[in-house]
């Protein structure tokens, strides 16, 4: 459990640091819907 948690939070702070490049907040919003979108259906499946 410890590692699926690790793995998580080094992919929010992935995330996190790419959000200071995107500019637009409407291509961020479609951005976090689609990466949750993935992210449930791999977890998911």
């Amino acid at each position: 459990m410890r590692r699926l948690i690790g793995y998580t939070l080094f992919w929010v702070a992935v995330g996190m640091i790419a959000e200071l490049f995107v500019e637009s907040i409407l291509v961020s919003i479609l951005i976090i819907l689609f990466m949750l979108l993935i992210g449930y259906n791999l977890f998911m499946c």
